[in-house]
């Protein structure tokens, strides 16, 4: 009979203290320091909406400013955060981190387009929600535009007794859940640790809690939870869960409609909007009923390799214990939903060892969930900078994107959409170079698309023009003082992660400092160099959420 396999445990020996970490309770032996650090500063990032000064994270981390500078060092070369001066920004390819969890959860994909549609159907705001212990986390956020509308981002954390989703929840809490639910209040009794939610204007009492294991005793027997105006005056949501195939029937996440006072009451919510809702929901419980596994997609390459590469070329500014701790997280994405020690090691290419102690390191800090012999991702992993960046637009994604450029080829440079009627550009971004004779445009002008490279760039993917077949086979549009005499212009395009062109960037200058021929050789490539990066960001923070044009 062959030997039984030994569990892939990862415990350690619990000792030493969390503080000046960002971290609570003992510290496994075996946890990465460097790891716990450059999560406590990228939780402080998010914390503040996403910029914050060098000696800012010094102050509110209580790290030395040296290790605040070489984690940031080391967060900047993975391209997770760039630095404007002395402040240090999040920057979207950080969403990666919280792709790899949702593309996990499998949820997104599945049950976002049945929330978009009912969003569009009732024009009210749409949300699914996933437990966080004894809060919740948005996965998914189909909002209306309006002067009053809802901003919870995805990845925001509310406490589970002041949402519509909370009590639903509860219902499936154990005695310990409630336990901590409890001390939670008592530690934080005006909700301050919650920055997504107003702080609450009186400290709760035993009328509060009773408050809430009523709601939750009602949401049992009822099948949905109503929020009236707890989060803030006017806002008012219902909630239905949406529960797993089989026979348990847990709750997978939580559909919740929104809106204000001045469009529904409570009482409306109830009547109106619930058997839609509960419709909604059925339809998404058929979807994971019905929707097979998926093939595991192409896991992260060579990143051992560039972790090495990198330490060798930046040395000591480089940590690569932190740089491949963070890799791990990548590991997981769809169809790598739960992964043992060895697969995760296997995809990230990191030493069996080396992806253990980070895996013992991120169930510390709640990031992984161990089930037996394999691993999941929690919510929690959206903590790391996915509420700020969630809400990005695209002219934001390309605006320092544009300033490398313009510092490399000292031209302005600028980014462009079409307007609704397809006939003008609008300028969304754009970054001018120091010169006495320079193209003065701002953002926001609009000029003819058909003359300008920007708009025949942009037009060449939409319409079947016999003028505009060459700029589809090369990629660019060359346009030479025909706008205006001594203007010459080059632009390529940006393109969604469908293929379809949603922007155009380019350069502009005078023809005396130019030939057309040396605005091909000298600027395409660079021009080409920085689409691929915008693209890469754009593609990265358009896989769960919307990124509109600016």
């Amino acid at each position: 009979m062959p030997a039984k396999p030994m569990p892939e445990t990862i415990t350690g020996t619990s000792t030493g203290t969390g503080s000046g970490t960002g971290t609570d309770g003992n510290v496994p032996a075996e946890a990465v320091a460097p790891l716990i650090r450059g999560i406590a500063v990228l939780r402080e990032l998010t914390e503040v909406n996403g910029t914050l000064s060098l000696s800012g994270l010094e102050r509110a981390t209580g790290l030395a400013r040296s290790t605040v500078d070489r984690i940031t060092a080391t967060l900047a070369r993975m391209g997770y955060v760039r630095f404007d001066g002395r402040d240090v920004h999040l920057s979207p390819r950080l969403m990666e981190l919280g792709n790899a969890y949702l593309s996990a959860l499998r949820l997104p994909a599945l049950l976002s387009p049945h929330a978009d549609a009912l969003a569009d159907e009732l024009d009210e705001s749409v949300s699914l929600a996933v437990a966080d212990q004894d809060g919740i986390r948005f996965i998914h956020q189909a909002t209306r535009r309006r002067a009053m509308s809802l901003s919870f981002r995805i990845g925001d954390l509310l406490p589970a007794e002041r949402t519509a989703p909370g009590p639903l929840f509860a219902t499936e809490w154990t005695a310990m859940d409630w336990q901590r639910w409890r001390d939670r209040r008592a530690a934080d009794p005006r909700d301050l640790s919650f920055t997504a939610v107003p702080p609450r204007t009186h400290r709760p009492d035993a009328r509060d809690d009773d408050a809430f294991v009523r709601r939750t005793e009602e949401a049992s027997a009822n099948g949905w939870s109503l929020d009236d105006q707890l989060i803030e005056p006017g806002l008012v949501a219902i909630s239905v869960p949406i529960r797993t195939p089989g026979a348990d029937g847990r709750i997978a996440s939580v559909a919740s409609v929104v809106s204000h006072t001045s469009r529904h009451t409570a009482h409306d919510l109830r009547t109106t909007l619930l058997p839609r809702l509960r419709s909604t929901v059925e339809a998404m419980e058929r979807e994971l009923r019905d929707t097979p596994p998926p093939e595991p997609g192409p896991p992260p390459a060579d990143l051992a390799l560039w972790t090495g590469a990198s330490k060798q070329q930046l040395g000591r500014e480089f940590i690569e214990s932190l740089a491949r701790g963070l890799t791990v997280l990548t590991a997981f994405g769809e169809g790598r939903e739960e992964l043992t020690l060895t697969e995760v090691a296997r995809a990230t290419g990191l030493a069996r060892a080396t992806a253990r102690r980070a895996l013992i390191t991120y169930e510390h800090l709640g990031l992984v969930a161990p089930a037996g012999r394999t691993f999941t991702p929690t919510p929690r992993v959206l903590s790391l900078g996915f509420p700020p960046l969630s809400r990005t637009n695209l002219s934001e994604i390309a605006q320092p994107h544009l300033a490398d450029l313009t510092s490399r080829i000292h031209e302005s440079t600028s980014l462009a959409v079409l307007s609704d009627s397809g006939e003008e550009i609008q300028f969304t971004a754009r970054v001018t170079t120091a010169r006495v004779m320079s193209v003065h445009i701002t953002v926001g002008t609009r000029l003819p698309a058909y003359a300008t490279a920007l708009g025949r760039v942009l037009l060449a993917d939409t319409r079947d023009d016999g003028a505009l077949a060459s700029v589809r086979s090369q990629g660019y549009a060359l346009v030479d003082e025909e706008l205006e005499e001594g203007l010459r212009s080059i632009a390529v395009p940006i393109r969604d992660r469908s293929g379809r062109v949603v922007a155009a960037l380019n350069t502009a200058l005078h023809a005396s400092r130019r030939t057309p021929g040396e605005c091909v050789t000298d600027l395409l490539p660079e021009l080409t160099v920085t689409a691929t990066r915008i693209q890469t960001d754009f593609h990265t923070a358009a896989r769960f959420t919307h990124v509109p044009p600016s």
